[in-house]
Order: C-alpha cells, then structure tokens, then sequence
C-alpha cells in the first residue's frame, strides 16, 4: 500500500564552506600499511593480457548524470557496471595506495570529473567526507565533511561494529551529475548537490550548490552524541539518482521513494509499507526500477511528480539473512540491459537465482519471467553486489560468508565462485557459459569493454595466516584469470563492499577499509 506526503523548498547555499567544509592543502599521500606476511606471498600471478575489445553498445548515455564510466559506482544509469576504458592489462603493475584515516577511512563510491581528478565519498569513524583526489598520486585536493551516521554513534556506544557495516545509508550511493556537482543524501536526511572549483591560488574547494531537507517527509528522531536515547523514529535515505527529466530520486531503509524537482525544490514520496530498501537503484527513459526485500518495481512520476508504481513482480526472498546478505532480500541493484531486460537476484534458502524480466508496462503477467537460474552451491550462494550486464551477458559473483572485515582474518576466505549468463537471443530463456572459482568477497566487480576483462578483488585461503588481497583480471569471454596483482596485506586492505573503479587513464581503483588503493600498468 501506498501513502503519499507531500512538501517543498530547497535551501539554496551561500558561500563555499572552508575548513571543514571545502579547502584542504593538497597533502602528499600516506601509504596503508601492510600487515606481517606481505613478503611471504605471490606479488603477481600470471602474464599481461591483450586488449580485446568486446562488441556492443553501451548503455543509453543518461542527460543528466556523468558520461558513462564516471557516474557512479555502478558507472550508469543502467547499472551496467562496464566501463568504456581499458584498465590495466597487467603489464608490470605498479600499486598505489592512501591512508585516509587511523580508524576506517574506505572510499567507495568514485567517479571522475571532467580533468580525470577522482570526486569520492570515503567512510570514517568522525563522519564521511567528499574528497578530490589527484589520480595518479591520491593526494587530498579538498574534502567537505558530512555529519556522522547514527550507526556510528550507535557502534561506539553499544560496541557493536556490525551496524556500521549494514548500513549503506549516509552518501555512500551518491552520482556526479552532467555538471559534475556531487549530489547525495546525507545522514540528517538532506540531499546535497555539491560542486569543486580551483581558487585563485591553485587549491581547490567544494561548494554546497543546493541543500534540499527532506526531513517533512522522511522520520528523522535518530541517534547523535547529542540524543542518545531517541524515542521516535530514524529512516536513513539510502540513494539517490536522477530520472531521465531531471528529478532527483530518493529511497529509505524503510520503503519511502521520493523525488525533488530541482527547479522548484517540490519533494513528493510514497511509502512501500513492511518493505526495505538497502541497495542503490537504475533508471532509464521506461522508468525507474527499484527492488526492496520483497519484490522489484518499476516506477513513473505522476503530473506532480509523486511516485507511482507501474508493476511489481514478487520474488523468492528465502527465510532469513545470509551471511553475505545485509538484509532478507535481493543484494543487487537492478541491471537494465539487452532489448528490454532488467536483472536481479532473490534470495531463495538452498541456492539463489539470477532473475531476468521483460520490463514493458504492457508484458502479461505470465511472460515477465525470462529465466530463472539457480547459481553456486546448495546452501552457500548469495550476493551482496550488483550483477555485470553486457550485451545480453550476465555477470554474477557469490558473496556468501562475508559479513565484515573480522570474517577474514587469520587466512580465511569465502566460498567464492563467479558465472556468466546469457539470455538467449530469441528471449526464449538462459544459458550458464562458464562458472569460475575465483574468491572475491565483497567487491563490486567491473567490466572493460574496450579490453574484454573483468576485474574483481581477490582473497585466497592462507595456511599461514596471511591475508592477502589481490587485484585480479579475468577474460569475459572464457572465465579464465589472466594475472593477479598483491595490492596489500591485512584487514586494511578488505575492500569490504566497496566497487572497483576504472578511471580514463587505464587506472584500477579499489576502495578499502583504510583509503583507496590504484593499480595501473608500468612502463
């Protein structure tokens, strides 16, 4: 059932915010540390790989977010997660990495302005910030910081760090939009639309554009160090795009879907009663598709810009939380893909599947099903990540057995394991091309089309105790791995469910639990 609330105003900002709000000196980087161990293990693995681009057309380039590859961290509208550039090819990979914090420091999301300069959310136990980055140094060019999560607050009272690794709320999902202005949902329930400028001088700051409260519509009595004991309700706002006229879209942990009109700073929303939202969400010009715990939709605006559901298809959600899952539920983000296809997993209790339907409004109920394809082992499958979508191809990767960067230590890894998908071409169903056993516990994997490999984040089983992750590239074609290359060793080096990133120049970026690490061919 839906309830709708209704509300107005953006609050325009004034000046650029200094201090911690927009300059910050451009400081030399400071390598993560390595953990013991890192000189017992395999630095590289492998041998460099030829570029093989693969054919196709990339995703419908959305008019209001970044070009594609630099949007965001699924790279587009679509939620494609391919990127238009050539990462590195493993031809004597070189590893940069910096330390953002002493405690917690991971940037995840990272997308690329126009000058190639990384624009990226990193998470710490003060609070997040929005930092620009040099890409081939990492240094800090300005930063501006967003208020702490309730969920930190409330793991350092209660020493409960598991909340803070379930939450995937306070500016994590955010995009760079066609002016490359940031723009995310903070933890006070605000959406931000920041823009960075240089300064007469050379350094650089962020400038706070718009600031929309959407406090009218979404419950916000949630815990600070200045109310610990909240009696009403908290309703994080998990993330935000833009839909193919401009609106800027919203969803809660707890089934609210919104939308601001930038022009006038009209917000409107909807509640998804018993239903919870913990991913991000994909757009394209038929619509908005958003998949809770329960079941996918797709979504429209009615005249006044209110959301409105034009179907809903339910799902197998299973029975509990799986370890590898932050809630009951499907852990992708819907993927738009081939002619007219969406793509998620469920959540069903012996081996989850990969889902694809017919996204048209006018598709009969009993054809919105394409396939069904039940993926990795009996009682040890599930994903916490978006799927890969090229083509009709369908990248997925099991996640099971991680919960947090603890579940790892001492030499231990997940089950692992990765399969490619296709949809056949008649639509008639779909087909498993290869399954892998690459162990990739968390990350949000990427593809370069331009060179025809896939790149996840590695993590082996490790007699001696040594944690070792390693950047790993595997040919999209055959599902074998072409070359690893060590990036650390060490809990600080979990990406802990942050995506690779490729950037314009070839680079690999992974975000992890201490900064961000770079991977990028030598020579």
């Amino acid at each position: 059932m839906f309830r709708r609330a209704l509300n107005c105003a953006a609050v325009p900002a004034v000046a650029a915010l200094t201090v911690i709000g927009g300059l910050a000196p451009a400081a030399r980087a400071e390598e993560i540390p390595k953990a013991p161990g890192h000189r017992l293990v395999s630095h590289y693995e492998g041998g460099p790989a030829t570029a093989a681009p693969l054919p196709g057309e990339a995703p419908p380039q959305h008019p209001f977010l970044a070009p594609n590859g630099r949007s965001g961290m699924h790279s587009d509208a679509a939620g494609s997660a391919t990127s238009p550039w050539s990462g590195p090819l493993g031809k004597n990979p070189q590893v940069k990495s910096e330390k953002i914090a002493a405690l917690g420091g991971e940037c995840a999301t990272a997308t690329f302005d126009a000058g190639g300069r990384l624009v990226t959310v990193c998470g710490t136990f003060s609070g997040f910030k929005v930092k620009l980055l040099e890409p081939r140094t990492l240094a800090t060019l300005a930063e501006y910081q967003l208020p702490q999560r309730s969920s930190t607050v409330e793991a350092i009272t209660s020493l409960d760090f598991a909340k803070i690794f379930k939450d995937t709320s306070g500016g994590a999902y955010f995009y760079l939009d066609d002016q490359d202005r940031a723009v995310l949902a903070d933890s006070r329930q605000h959406v931000l639309r920041l823009s960075h400028s240089q300064n007469p001088d050379g350094s650089w700051k962020f400038t706070v554009d718009n600031d929309w409260d959407l406090t009218g519509q979404v419950p916000h009595d949630c815990v600070s160090w200045t109310n610990l004991w909240p009696s009403g309700t908290c309703d994080p706002v998990t993330s935000v795009m833009p839909d193919w006229n401009g609106r800027i879209w919203w969803v809660t942990r707890q089934g609210r879907v919104g939308t601001v009109d930038p022009a006038s700073g009209q917000i409107r929303s909807v509640r998804l009663e018993g239903e919870e939202i913990q991913n991000s969400f994909s757009v394209a010009e038929d619509g908005v598709s958003i998949v809770t715990d329960h079941a996918l939709y797709s979504f429209r605006t009615r005249a006044d810009g209110t959301p409105e559901a034009q179907w809903r298809q339910t799902y197998d959600r299973g029975t509990g939380t799986k370890p590898g899952s932050v809630n009951q539920g499907s852990g992708t983000t819907p993927d738009l893909f081939g002619n007219g296809y969406v793509a998620i997993t469920d959540n069903a209790d012996d081996r989850m599947n990969v889902l694809v339907y017919r996204r048209g409004t006018d598709v009969p109920a009993d054809r919105r099903l394409v396939c069904k394809v039940p993926v990795f082992g009996s009682g040890a499958s599930t994903t916490d990540n978006s799927l890969i979508t090229w083509g009709n191809s369908i990248i997925v990767e099991n996640n099971y057995g991680y919960e947090n960067p603890t579940s790892l230590l001492l030499g231990k890894s997940v089950v692992g394991g990765v399969s490619r998908i296709d949809v056949r071409a008649d639509g008639s169903g779909c087909d498993t091309v290869w399954e892998s056993a690459i162990r990739a516990p968390s990350v949000v994997p990427k593809l370069s089309t331009a060179n025809g490999l896939l790149y996840f984040y590695e993590k082996e089983p490790n007699f001696w105790g040594i944690d070792s992750w390693y950047l790993t590239a595997v040919d999209f074609r055959t599902g074998e791995r072409r070359w690893r290359q060590l990036t650390g060793t060490g809990p600080l080096y979990d990406n802990n469910w942050a995506p690779i990133t490729l950037g314009p120049d070839g680079t690999a970026y992974v975000g992890v639990f201490n900064g961000i690490v770079a991977v990028r061919d030598g020579g």
